[in-house]
């Protein structure tokens, strides 16, 4: 059997104001395709101004939409090899 060492790499970028929090996630595959989606986060008024937080929490939501959308990718590449359809883990 033969190994191969593959890496993948994510990049993520912010930007935000004093009550807005965007995440941009993109990954780049060996294919040469890109996959990119956005997470956000908005500060309730009465919570202090943390911006660690907010970029955690829309860096997760853009994540957790980049791992959806490598799910899709993934059973739509199934179902085109194998001539029959897939059923990729609903959340």
């Amino acid at each position: 059997m033969t190994h191969t060492a593959v890496g993948w790499h994510i990049e993520l970028e912010f930007q935000e104001d004093d009550q807005h929090t965007r995440a941009a996630a993109m990954v780049r595959l060996p294919d040469g395709t890109e996959v990119r989606t956005h997470g956000h986060a908005t500060r309730h008024h009465t919570d202090s101004n943390q911006p660690r937080v907010g970029e955690e929490v829309a860096g997760a939501r853009a994540l957790n939409e980049l791992a959806m959308q490598l799910l899709v990718k993934a059973h739509g590449e199934i179902d085109e090899a194998s001539g029959r359809t897939s059923h990729p883990i609903n959340v």
